[in-house]
């Protein structure tokens, strides 16, 4: 019995170094995988240059934290907002998802009301955005950092794609974010950047109607346009990227059927692929797609597999 006082004097030192090393043999161990965000979609926010900035994440069913999968910005277009883009009548992105086991990020574009009515400053277009010289470049990357410390993402695989100011913007990402960016897919959006130095060869797959009423095929302003901004041609824009990615090879044509044609720019810099699908009809749409105010774009061509497809490319 003597010994007791001392046995209790003892106990705090025994428990605190107890405590010691069950910490040591935490730090041992490997870190939980990442599973912040559950199968499903999820509306998140993060504040950048002092604006509170929305984005939509759609993580597919099959997604596992122990595998990392490619990840996908999709950029709605001028005047729209994430929820337009993300709809998945009108784009099939969310279905494209699950199919694949990729994730898709709709971001939301800078407005002044309320995430409505949003716009991407691309250079030459678009809106408020452009008028405001919004850091969307610098937004965009945020988001993909926001979105990787949430689940696995493989770095390698990170693309772009959009639709009008949305494509516009994706292009400017290939101009400014090439080393986070491995390659991008425009419809219905060209080229307005003034400068472009990518650092490094950039994948670039662009889809236009020959009758697309706002940004024409052959450059400059349609009559449907609400910015009657000068577009880039589409021709100038596919000669800007084969210069950019220094594309030696000569044209070849991958697909013709009735009422679209594509072609591939060959011996282009690092492997990567210049590609152009131009559809005779559709007007300012997404092939495949519809509308959100009525009508539907070329049923030629299914925008968003060859999108995928492209992508699964590089």
């Amino acid at each position: 019995m003597p010994a007791m006082p001392t046995l209790l004097r003892s106990l705090p030192r025994v428990r605190g170094l107890l405590a010691r090393l069950c910490a040591g043999l935490l730090l041992l161990l490997p870190l939980p995988a990442l599973a912040d965000l559950a199968p499903g979609s999820h509306e998140l926010a993060l504040r950048h240059a002092g604006r509170e900035r929305s984005f939509i994440v759609h993580v597919p069913k099959t997604h596992r934290a122990d595998r990392p999968a490619p990840l996908v910005l999709a950029l709605h277009g001028g005047g729209g907002s994430m929820e337009v883009m993300a709809r998945d009548r009108l784009y099939g992105l969310v279905s494209q998802s699950e199919a694949s086991g990729w994730i898709v990020v709709f971001p939301n574009g800078f407005s002044r009301l309320a995430g409505k009515l949003a716009t991407w400053n691309a250079g030459l277009c678009c809106g408020a955005a452009r008028d405001t010289g919004s850091d969307d470049v610098g937004f965009l990357r945020a988001v993909v950092a926001d979105v990787q410390r949430r689940l696995a993402i493989d770095p390698q695989r990170i693309f772009a794609t959009g639709m009008s100011n949305g494509g516009m913007m994706s292009y400017r990402l290939a101009c400014e974010a090439s080393d986070l960016f491995r390659a991008i897919a425009a419809v219905a959006g060209t080229d307005g950047t003034a400068e472009c130095r990518p650092g490094r060869p950039v994948s670039v797959f662009h889809i236009h109607a020959k009758d697309d009423d706002r940004v024409l095929f052959n450059g400059g302003s349609g009559s449907a346009s609400d910015t009657h901004a000068d577009f880039v041609s589409v021709p100038a824009t596919v000669d800007k990227w084969a210069t950019l990615n220094a594309c030696r090879g000569s044209v070849q044509r991958v697909l013709d059927k009735p009422g679209v044609v594509c072609e591939v720019r060959g011996g282009c810099a690092g492997g990567v692929e210049v590609r152009l699908c131009v559809t005779d009809s559709g007007g300012h749409a997404w092939p495949g797609g519809r509308k959100a105010l009525g009508g539907k774009g070329s049923d030629a061509l299914d925008a968003t597999a060859e999108i995928w497809a492209f992508f699964a490319r590089q």
